[in-house]
Protein backbone atom coordinates (compact mmCIF):
# COMPACT_ATOMS: atom_id res chain seq x y z
CA UNK A 1 0.00 0.00 0.00
CA UNK A 2 2.04 2.81 -0.91
CA UNK A 3 1.27 6.71 -0.27
CA UNK A 4 1.73 9.70 -3.08
CA UNK A 5 2.92 12.61 -0.32
CA UNK A 6 2.61 16.24 -2.68
CA UNK A 7 4.66 19.28 -1.98
CA UNK A 8 5.48 17.71 1.26
CA UNK A 9 7.65 20.73 1.84
CA UNK A 10 8.99 21.06 5.97
CA UNK A 11 6.42 17.59 6.76
CA UNK A 12 9.06 15.13 8.10
CA UNK A 13 7.69 14.57 11.33
CA UNK A 14 4.47 13.55 9.75
CA UNK A 15 6.03 10.99 7.08
CA UNK A 16 7.63 9.55 10.20
CA UNK A 17 4.45 9.00 11.90
CA UNK A 18 2.70 7.50 8.80
CA UNK A 19 5.85 4.99 8.54
CA UNK A 20 5.19 4.34 12.11
CA UNK A 21 1.67 2.98 11.96
CA UNK A 22 2.38 1.67 8.67
CA UNK A 23 5.56 -0.24 9.22
CA UNK A 24 6.07 -3.00 6.40
CA UNK A 25 2.54 -2.09 4.75
CA UNK A 26 3.88 -0.17 1.70
CA UNK A 27 6.15 2.91 1.53
CA UNK A 28 5.45 6.70 1.37
CA UNK A 29 6.55 8.23 -1.78
CA UNK A 30 7.12 12.14 -1.77
CA UNK A 31 7.46 15.08 -4.22
CA UNK A 32 8.39 18.52 -3.79
CA UNK A 33 9.54 20.69 -6.45
CA UNK A 34 12.40 21.99 -4.39
CA UNK A 35 15.17 19.35 -3.64
CA UNK A 36 15.46 21.51 -0.16
CA UNK A 37 12.20 20.39 1.15
CA UNK A 38 13.56 18.12 4.24
CA UNK A 39 10.83 16.03 4.37
CA UNK A 40 11.13 14.43 1.08
CA UNK A 41 14.74 12.56 2.92
CA UNK A 42 12.62 10.85 5.48
CA UNK A 43 10.20 9.26 2.84
CA UNK A 44 11.09 5.63 1.29
CA UNK A 45 11.53 7.52 -2.16
CA UNK A 46 11.28 10.80 -3.34
CA UNK A 47 10.99 12.89 -6.86
CA UNK A 48 11.64 16.52 -7.86
CA UNK A 49 9.01 17.79 -10.09
CA UNK A 50 7.73 20.43 -11.42
CA UNK A 51 5.59 23.52 -9.65
CA UNK A 52 2.26 22.82 -9.07
CA UNK A 53 0.61 25.32 -11.94
CA UNK A 54 2.79 23.66 -14.85
CA UNK A 55 1.24 22.32 -17.71
CA UNK A 56 2.76 19.25 -16.97
CA UNK A 57 2.34 18.48 -12.96
CA UNK A 58 -0.62 16.20 -13.00
CA UNK A 59 1.31 14.24 -15.65
CA UNK A 60 3.91 13.74 -13.74
CA UNK A 61 2.31 12.59 -10.67
CA UNK A 62 0.41 10.31 -12.73
CA UNK A 63 3.47 8.76 -14.44
CA UNK A 64 4.53 8.65 -10.55
CA UNK A 65 1.85 7.03 -9.56
CA UNK A 66 2.13 3.90 -12.15
CA UNK A 67 5.68 3.46 -11.76
CA UNK A 68 5.64 3.45 -7.85
CA UNK A 69 1.82 1.58 -7.65
CA UNK A 70 0.22 4.42 -5.72
CA UNK A 71 -2.85 3.31 -3.48
CA UNK A 72 -3.51 7.40 -2.51
CA UNK A 73 -2.79 10.47 -2.91
CA UNK A 74 -2.59 13.86 -1.02
CA UNK A 75 -1.22 17.20 -0.70
CA UNK A 76 0.29 19.38 2.24
CA UNK A 77 -0.25 22.65 0.92
CA UNK A 78 -4.03 24.29 0.09
CA UNK A 79 -3.61 25.56 -3.39
CA UNK A 80 -2.51 22.33 -4.61
CA UNK A 81 -5.98 20.83 -3.19
CA UNK A 82 -8.09 21.76 -5.71
CA UNK A 83 -5.90 20.21 -8.57
CA UNK A 84 -6.01 16.94 -7.42
CA UNK A 85 -9.66 16.82 -6.93
CA UNK A 86 -10.16 18.59 -9.97
CA UNK A 87 -8.49 15.69 -11.47
CA UNK A 88 -9.70 12.72 -9.21
CA UNK A 89 -10.95 10.97 -12.33
CA UNK A 90 -8.25 10.52 -13.70
CA UNK A 91 -6.12 8.93 -10.46
CA UNK A 92 -9.65 6.92 -10.11
CA UNK A 93 -8.51 5.54 -13.31
CA UNK A 94 -4.91 3.82 -12.21
CA UNK A 95 -6.75 2.77 -9.09
CA UNK A 96 -5.43 5.79 -7.34
CA UNK A 97 -7.72 7.81 -4.16
CA UNK A 98 -7.86 11.64 -3.96
CA UNK A 99 -7.68 12.13 0.13
CA UNK A 100 -9.00 15.17 -0.32
CA UNK A 101 -12.88 16.42 -0.59
CA UNK A 102 -14.96 17.01 -3.55
CA UNK A 103 -13.78 19.25 -5.90
CA UNK A 104 -16.91 21.98 -5.42
CA UNK A 105 -15.98 21.38 -1.89
CA UNK A 106 -12.47 22.11 -2.26
CA UNK A 107 -13.00 25.43 -3.84
CA UNK A 108 -15.61 26.32 -1.45
CA UNK A 109 -12.79 26.06 1.53
CA UNK A 110 -9.93 27.74 -0.50
CA UNK A 111 -12.34 30.68 -0.71
CA UNK A 112 -12.36 31.93 2.82
CA UNK A 113 -15.56 34.23 2.30
CA UNK A 114 -17.55 31.78 -0.15
CA UNK A 115 -16.71 29.26 3.18
CA UNK A 116 -18.35 31.73 5.72
CA UNK A 117 -21.57 32.28 3.37
CA UNK A 118 -22.08 28.68 2.71
CA UNK A 119 -21.95 28.42 6.63
CA UNK A 120 -24.24 30.90 7.50
CA UNK A 121 -26.87 29.96 4.46
CA UNK A 122 -26.65 26.70 6.24
CA UNK A 123 -27.35 28.16 9.89
CA UNK A 124 -24.19 26.89 10.96
CA UNK A 125 -22.05 28.99 13.72
CA UNK A 126 -19.51 31.06 12.10
CA UNK A 127 -17.25 34.18 12.48
CA UNK A 128 -19.33 36.83 10.87
CA UNK A 129 -17.64 37.86 7.30
CA UNK A 130 -17.50 40.66 5.05
CA UNK A 131 -16.29 40.59 1.61
CA UNK A 132 -15.58 44.33 1.12
CA UNK A 133 -15.59 47.51 3.12
CA UNK A 134 -19.16 48.34 1.61
CA UNK A 135 -20.85 45.22 2.96
CA UNK A 136 -19.32 45.52 6.56
CA UNK A 137 -20.57 49.21 7.10
CA UNK A 138 -23.98 47.92 5.65
CA UNK A 139 -24.32 44.76 7.30
CA UNK A 140 -22.65 45.27 10.37
CA UNK A 141 -24.90 44.11 12.74
CA UNK A 142 -23.25 44.53 16.06
CA UNK A 143 -19.41 44.17 15.19
CA UNK A 144 -17.63 47.16 15.49
CA UNK A 145 -14.26 47.75 15.38
CA UNK A 146 -11.23 46.33 16.10
CA UNK A 147 -11.74 44.38 13.19
CA UNK A 148 -9.58 41.15 11.79
CA UNK A 149 -8.70 41.32 7.85
CA UNK A 150 -7.18 38.46 6.08
CA UNK A 151 -6.53 37.58 2.08
CA UNK A 152 -9.74 35.72 0.40
CA UNK A 153 -7.65 32.82 -0.22
CA UNK A 154 -4.44 31.66 0.98
CA UNK A 155 -2.66 29.86 4.13
CA UNK A 156 -0.38 30.87 6.70
CA UNK A 157 -1.93 33.90 8.16
CA UNK A 158 0.24 35.71 5.45
CA UNK A 159 -1.36 39.55 5.58
CA UNK A 160 -3.71 39.00 8.40
CA UNK A 161 -3.93 41.64 10.93
CA UNK A 162 -6.41 43.61 13.27
CA UNK A 163 -7.61 46.76 12.02
CA UNK A 164 -8.62 49.36 15.23
CA UNK A 165 -10.83 51.80 12.78
CA UNK A 166 -11.88 52.63 9.45
CA UNK A 167 -8.69 54.60 8.41
CA UNK A 168 -6.35 51.66 9.12
CA UNK A 169 -9.30 49.50 7.25
CA UNK A 170 -9.24 51.75 4.26
CA UNK A 171 -5.48 51.66 4.26
CA UNK A 172 -5.46 48.15 4.34
CA UNK A 173 -7.77 47.72 1.31
CA UNK A 174 -5.84 50.12 -0.59
CA UNK A 175 -3.26 47.57 -0.47
CA UNK A 176 -5.01 44.85 -1.19
CA UNK A 177 -8.16 44.80 -1.86
CA UNK A 178 -9.10 40.77 -1.71
CA UNK A 179 -8.86 40.82 1.41
CA UNK A 180 -12.08 40.08 3.62
CA UNK A 181 -13.20 41.41 6.89
CA UNK A 182 -14.31 39.21 9.79
CA UNK A 183 -15.66 39.65 13.85
CA UNK A 184 -12.39 40.34 15.88
CA UNK A 185 -12.12 36.77 18.32
CA UNK A 186 -10.24 37.59 20.72
CA UNK A 187 -11.09 35.16 23.03
CA UNK A 188 -10.25 31.22 22.80
CA UNK A 189 -8.62 30.04 19.70
CA UNK A 190 -9.42 26.17 19.17
CA UNK A 191 -8.04 23.48 16.69
CA UNK A 192 -9.73 20.31 15.89
CA UNK A 193 -7.99 17.09 13.32
CA UNK A 194 -10.87 15.73 11.72
CA UNK A 195 -11.02 12.46 9.47
CA UNK A 196 -14.11 11.93 8.10
CA UNK A 197 -14.67 8.09 6.54
CA UNK A 198 -13.98 8.02 2.68
CA UNK A 199 -17.00 4.87 2.82
CA UNK A 200 -19.61 6.39 4.81
CA UNK A 201 -18.82 9.97 4.42
CA UNK A 202 -19.59 10.30 7.95
CA UNK A 203 -17.79 11.95 10.92
CA UNK A 204 -15.75 9.41 12.66
CA UNK A 205 -13.40 11.09 14.40
CA UNK A 206 -11.99 14.58 16.23
CA UNK A 207 -9.33 15.72 18.41
CA UNK A 208 -9.39 19.01 20.41
CA UNK A 209 -7.09 20.84 21.42
CA UNK A 210 -6.80 24.62 22.46
CA UNK A 211 -3.82 26.73 20.79
CA UNK A 212 -1.08 28.15 23.64
CA UNK A 213 1.90 29.34 20.65
CA UNK A 214 1.27 29.79 17.10
CA UNK A 215 4.06 30.36 14.73
CA UNK A 216 3.78 30.99 10.78
CA UNK A 217 0.06 30.95 11.23
CA UNK A 218 0.25 27.07 12.62
CA UNK A 219 -0.37 26.31 16.43
CA UNK A 220 3.19 25.80 17.48
CA UNK A 221 2.36 24.73 21.10
CA UNK A 222 -1.06 23.23 22.19
CA UNK A 223 -3.19 21.06 24.89
CA UNK A 224 -5.60 18.78 24.41
CA UNK A 225 -9.13 19.09 26.30
CA UNK A 226 -12.78 17.09 25.44
CA UNK A 227 -15.97 19.46 24.84
CA UNK A 228 -19.20 17.03 23.61
CA UNK A 229 -20.33 20.43 22.08
CA UNK A 230 -18.04 20.31 19.45
CA UNK A 231 -19.63 16.86 18.31
CA UNK A 232 -22.64 18.25 16.82
CA UNK A 233 -21.36 21.28 15.46
CA UNK A 234 -18.38 19.25 13.11
CA UNK A 235 -22.04 16.92 12.37
CA UNK A 236 -23.53 20.05 10.76
CA UNK A 237 -20.37 20.90 9.02
CA UNK A 238 -19.20 17.26 7.89
CA UNK A 239 -22.98 17.30 5.97
CA UNK A 240 -23.07 20.37 4.33
CA UNK A 241 -20.11 19.62 2.14
CA UNK A 242 -18.88 16.78 0.89
CA UNK A 243 -15.38 15.90 2.93
CA UNK A 244 -13.53 12.85 2.15
CA UNK A 245 -10.58 12.25 4.81
CA UNK A 246 -8.23 14.27 6.86
CA UNK A 247 -8.98 17.69 7.43
CA UNK A 248 -7.83 20.72 9.93
CA UNK A 249 -10.72 22.82 11.27
CA UNK A 250 -10.06 26.50 13.25
CA UNK A 251 -12.73 27.48 15.66
CA UNK A 252 -13.06 30.13 18.09
CA UNK A 253 -14.84 30.15 21.27
CA UNK A 254 -16.60 33.18 22.20
CA UNK A 255 -19.34 33.75 25.12
CA UNK A 256 -20.35 30.73 25.65
CA UNK A 257 -20.76 29.36 22.04
CA UNK A 258 -17.91 27.89 19.05
CA UNK A 259 -17.43 29.42 15.73
CA UNK A 260 -15.89 27.78 12.85
CA UNK A 261 -13.40 29.95 11.14
CA UNK A 262 -11.89 27.80 8.64
CA UNK A 263 -11.08 24.78 7.29
CA UNK A 264 -8.19 22.94 5.84
CA UNK A 265 -9.93 19.79 4.38
CA UNK A 266 -6.16 18.23 4.63
CA UNK A 267 -3.66 17.28 7.43
CA UNK A 268 -2.95 20.06 9.62
CA UNK A 269 0.54 20.73 10.80
CA UNK A 270 -0.41 20.89 14.71
CA UNK A 271 -1.72 16.88 13.36
CA UNK A 272 1.24 15.67 15.19
CA UNK A 273 -0.18 16.42 18.32
CA UNK A 274 -3.08 14.17 17.66
CA UNK A 275 -1.03 11.54 16.80
CA UNK A 276 1.24 11.37 19.81
CA UNK A 277 -2.30 11.57 21.86
CA UNK A 278 -3.29 7.72 20.11
CA UNK A 279 -5.54 9.46 17.45
CA UNK A 280 -4.38 7.80 14.47
CA UNK A 281 -5.47 9.02 11.31
CA UNK A 282 -3.03 6.78 9.15
CA UNK A 283 -4.80 3.41 10.64
CA UNK A 284 -8.66 4.84 9.04
CA UNK A 285 -6.68 5.43 6.14
CA UNK A 286 -5.40 1.90 5.68
CA UNK A 287 -8.31 0.59 6.58
CA UNK A 288 -10.71 2.92 4.48
CA UNK A 289 -7.74 1.57 1.67
CA UNK A 290 -8.53 -1.85 2.42
CA UNK A 291 -12.21 -1.08 1.90
CA UNK A 292 -13.00 -1.42 5.28
CA UNK A 293 -15.39 1.28 6.98
CA UNK A 294 -14.27 2.85 10.04
CA UNK A 295 -16.34 3.26 13.25
CA UNK A 296 -16.70 5.89 15.06
CA UNK A 297 -14.48 6.86 17.55
CA UNK A 298 -14.84 9.65 19.80
CA UNK A 299 -13.35 10.72 23.18
CA UNK A 300 -10.66 8.01 23.20
CA UNK A 301 -7.72 10.40 24.21
CA UNK A 302 -6.66 12.35 27.55
CA UNK A 303 -6.94 15.74 28.13
CA UNK A 304 -4.21 18.14 29.76
CA UNK A 305 -1.43 16.33 26.64
CA UNK A 306 0.69 18.98 25.68
CA UNK A 307 2.17 19.39 22.40
CA UNK A 308 5.24 21.78 22.29
CA UNK A 309 7.12 21.81 18.92
CA UNK A 310 10.89 22.75 18.79
CA UNK A 311 13.49 22.94 15.80
CA UNK A 312 15.50 19.63 14.18
CA UNK A 313 17.13 19.41 10.76
CA UNK A 314 17.98 16.85 8.55
CA UNK A 315 21.93 16.50 6.94
CA UNK A 316 21.98 15.04 3.80
CA UNK A 317 23.69 14.79 0.70
CA UNK A 318 21.82 15.09 -2.19
CA UNK A 319 23.63 13.27 -5.11
CA UNK A 320 21.33 11.01 -6.67
CA UNK A 321 18.44 13.15 -6.24
CA UNK A 322 15.34 10.97 -8.15
CA UNK A 323 14.07 14.26 -10.52
CA UNK A 324 10.88 13.01 -12.21
CA UNK A 325 11.85 12.72 -16.26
Amino acid sequence: MNLLFCSVGRRGELVKDFKQTMKNHGNIIATDCSEYAPAIYLADKYYITSRIDDENYISELINICKKEDIKAIMTFIDPEIEILTKNRELFKEIGVEVLHPEYETAKICFDKYKFAKHLEANSISTVKTYGDIKEFLENKDGVDFPVFVKPRTGSGSVGARKTNNIDELEVAFSDDNSLIIQELMDEEDVDVDVYVDTHSRELVSFFSKRKIETRIGGASKTISFIDKNIEPLLEELVNCLDFYGPMDVDLFYKNGQYFISEINPRFGGAYLHAYGAGVDFVEFIMNNLEGKENSKSFYQYDEGVLMMMYDSVVIQNTNGAVKND
